[in-house]
This record gives structure tokens, C-alpha cells and sequence, in this order.
């Protein structure tokens, strides 16, 4: 494994998506997703969250990794296709960080 893929971050990854988003769709998988519109890139974050799910429950744990790996870059995506960065959802956990998860949950709108 090469040392910077050591020390690989989400912001990392972020710039990644970002910069292979100026790519042409020829040859960049990101440019291609996005290329198709945020319904599309949604839709496989989706099957990827699924994917995840299955091999939590049945399979080992490189393949947690593996298909975890896969969600996040798809994330990622997603964010970079809507024009949020990292830097604000971070931002937005970073907010929540001072009360327990059930406090968090009570205070959000019922729909």
C-alpha cells in the first residue's frame, strides 16, 4: 500500500471526486455518474448502502470494508452532484456532538 494511501481521508477523497469530476466521462467513472444527474447518482449510493447492509449481516469482514469503501465514495458523489462539501456535514456532526443521539433525534420536525 503506497504511505499516502496510509493516511487517505474523507476530505482526501473528496478532492479526488472533485477534481476527477473535471475529467471527461471517456475516462472518469465520477464524471460519468454525474453526467447522469443526482437521481442516478442517489440511486447507486442506494444499491451501495444496500450492498453494505447484506455483507454486515453474511459476509466477512474485508467485505464490510470493501462494500463500506464503496458507500462512502458514492457519498461522496452524491454530495459533489448536490454541491454540499464534507466540510459541511461535518460541520453539521460537529453541532451535534454536544448532546446524545437521542436528544438529536427528539429535536428534528416530525413529518
Amino acid at each position: 500500500m503506497p504511505a499516502e494511501a496510509k493516511n487517505f481521508t474523507l476530505e482526501d477523497l473528496a478532492q479526488r471526486v472533485k477534481e476527477r469530476a473535471k475529467a471527461s466521462a471517456e475516462v472518469s467513472y465520477t464524471r460519468k455518474l454525474l453526467d447522469k444527474g443526482v437521481p442516478h447518482c442517489a440511486k447507486k449510493f442506494g444499491e451501495e448502502a444496500v450492498e453494505v447492509v447484506l455483507a454486515a449481516v453474511a459476509e466477512d469482514r474485508e467485505r464490510v470494508i470493501s462494500e463500506a469503501a464503496d458507500v462512502l465514495y458514492h457519498l461522496v458523489v452524491v454530495l459533489e452532484a448536490r454541491g454540499i462539501t464534507v466540510s459541511e456535514v461535518q460541520a453539521e456532526l460537529a453541532g451535534r456532538v454536544g448532546q446524545s443521539g437521542l436528544q438529536e433525534k427528539a429535536s428534528r420536525p416530525r413529518e
